[in-house]
C-alpha cells in the first residue's frame, strides 16, 4: 500500500480542506495523475497519485480539515490491487452477539475515542467563536470526530451545548479572556423564500478573504484620497509602439506596467507608504514588490511582482500577464502570493469608475485604478474631451500622514501624465 498524504503547502499554511476527491475508492489510478483537490487558505491545488494502482481506501470526506502530511487515503499498488475492492465489497458474515455484559463496551469506546480524539484547528476556532462545545456535537468524522461542516451545521442550528464543566475548583486566571465575535448566523427564510434558495459552503479561499478583508478594516486607521489623471499621454504612447513592443517581447503593451513604474517610483519618494507596523516599529522596505490583484472564479488573489525597482516594463508585463494565466487556471504556488509591499488594483476592467479599495494587511498602502473614462475638462484655459481615469489610494493613517498620501498620489499622476518622467526617472 502507498500512502497518500498532504503535500507541504508553503509558509505559514498548515491546514487545508478536501475540496472534492476526483476519483472513488476502487478505480483505477496512473502515477501523477490528480486525485483530490484541497483548498488552504491561498490557493487550490491538486494532490497527484504518488504511485499506480487502484484507490483502495479514502481516509477524509471531501468538506473535511486536514493538516499538513495527514493521510489522504491509499492506493494499492499494480495488479494486485484490483483484488483489494474486491475483498471490500464481500458481505461480511454476522458475527455470534456478545455476552450481554459485554454490550455497553463498543459505545463506550467510541465515546472515549471521540472525547480523546484531538479537535481540528478549525473546529477549535469554531467552538471559541461560536461558543458551541464540540463535545455536544454529533461527529461525522472518521472515528465519529467532529468536524468542520458539523460545527458550523450546529452552529447554524442554533446550539449551544455547553462544555462540560471539569470537577474540582475552577482555575485561577491572571486575566480575564477578550471576548469573541459570535459566528454570524442568519435567520431563517420565510419557507416561500428558502425553496428558492441555494445554500454553497464558502470555499477556504472565500472564507479567507472575508476574514482578512475585515481584519484589515478593525486593524489599520484606513482612510482614502483621491484624484483623476489624465491618460492621454500614455495611451498616445501605447498606441505608438504597442506592436513593435509586442514583435520585440512577445507580450502585450499594457497599462499596468506604466503604473507599476510609476508606483515604484513614487514609493522611492515617499517611503512611508512602502512600509508596515511591527508591533511599536516601522519597518520601511527598500525593496518593491508590487501585489497586482487578479479576479478569478474562486476569488480575489493578488500576485507579486518582485523586485520591480530592477525590471524593464517588458519584464513587469510578462511577469503579470504569466500571473493573470496561472491564476485563472488555479497553478499560482503560495509563495508567489506573499512577501508584497504595496498592492495595484484594477476595477476598471469590470468597469468601475470610482471605489475605496481595501488594504492588503500588514501592508500600508494599495491603489485602486479604475474606468478610463472621456470627459470634458479644462485645459490651458479650454474645454476638451480627454480620457480621465480616477485613482484611489486607501492607506494605514498610522504609517502614513496626509500630506504623505497625498504627494504619493500626485506623483503617481505626473509620471503617467508625463511618461518621460519613467524614463528619466524624474
Amino acid at each position: 500500500m502507498v500512502d497518500i498524504r498532504v503535500p507541504t503547502l508553503g509558509e505559514s499554511v498548515t491546514e487545508a480542506t478536501i475540496g472534492r476527491w476526483f476519483k472513488k475508492a476502487g478505480e483505477p489510478v496512473s502515477v501523477d495523475e490528480p486525485l483530490v483537490e484541497l483548498e488552504t487558505d491561498k490557493v487550490t491545488i491538486e494532490v497527484p497519485a504518488p504511485a499506480a494502482g487502484v484507490l483502495s481506501e479514502i481516509a477524509v470526506a471531501d468538506g473535511e480539515t486536514v493538516a499538513v502530511g495527514a493521510l489522504l487515503g491509499q492506493i494499492a499498488e499494480g495488479a494486485a490491487g484490483a483484488a483489494a475492492p474486491a475483498a471490500k465489497a464481500e458481505k461480511p458474515k454476522p458475527a455470534a452477539p456478545p455476552p450481554a455484559h459485554a454490550a455497553t463496551a463498543p459505545a463506550a469506546a467510541s465515546a472515549t475515542a471521540k472525547q480523546d480524539a484531538p479537535l481540528a484547528p478549525s473546529v477549535r476556532r469554531l467552538e471559541a467563536e461560536s461558543g458551541v462545545a464540540a463535545s455536544g456535537v454529533a461527529g461525522t468524522g472518521k472515528d465519529g470526530r467532529v468536524t468542520k461542516g458539523d460545527m458550523l451545521a450546529a452552529i447554524e442550528r442554533g446550539a449551544v451545548a455547553p462544555a462540560p464543566a471539569a470537577p474540582g475548583p475552577a482555575p485561577v486566571q491572571a486575566f480575564a479572556p477578550p471576548p469573541v465575535a459570535p459566528v454570524q448566523v442568519r435567520a431563517p427564510s420565510p419557507p416561500d423564500d428558502a425553496a428558492r434558495e441555494e445554500r454553497v459552503r464558502m470555499t477556504k479561499l472565500r472564507q479567507t478573504i472575508a476574514r482578512r478583508l475585515k481584519d484589515a478594516q478593525n486593524t489599520a486607521a484606513m482612510l482614502t484620497t483621491f484624484n483623476e489623471v489624465d491618460m492621454t499621454a500614455v495611451i498616445t504612447l501605447r498606441n505608438q509602439y504597442k506592436d513593435l513592443f509586442e514583435k520585440k517581447h512577445r507580450v502585450k503593451l499594457g497599462f499596468m506596467g506604466f503604473f507599476t513604474r510609476a508606483c515604484v517610483q513614487a514609493l522611492r519618494e515617499v517611503p512611508s507608504v512602502n512600509a508596515e507596523i511591527d508591533g511599536a516599529d516601522m519597518v520601511y522596505k527598500n525593496y518593491y514588490h508590487i501585489g497586482v490583484a487578479v479576479g478569478t472564479e474562486r476569488g480575489l488573489v493578488v500576485p507579486v511582482v518582485r523586485d520591480c525597482q530592477s525590471k524593464t516594463l517588458a519584464e513587469i508585463e510578462k511577469t503579470i500577464a504569466d500571473f493573470g494565466r496561472r491564476a485563472r487556471d488555479g497553478q499560482l504556488k503560495i509563495e508567489e502570493m506573499q512577501g508584497g509591499t504595496f498592492t495595484i488594483s484594477n476595477g476598471g476592467v469590470y468597469g468601475s469608475l470610482m471605489s475605496t479599495p481595501i488594504l492588503n494587511a500588514p501592508q500600508s498602502g494599495i491603489l485602486g485604478m479604475h474606468k478610463t473614462q472621456e470627459r470634458p475638462v479644462v485645459v490651458g484655459g479650454k474645454i476638451e474631451i480627454r480620457p480621465m481615469m480616477y485613482l484611489a489610494l486607501s492607506y494605514d493613517h498610522r504609517v502614513i500622514d496626509g500630506k504623505e498620501a497625498v504627494t504619493f498620489l500626485v506623483r503617481v499622476k505626473e509620471s503617467l501624465e508625463d511618461p518621460a518622467r519613467l524614463v528619466l526617472d524624474l
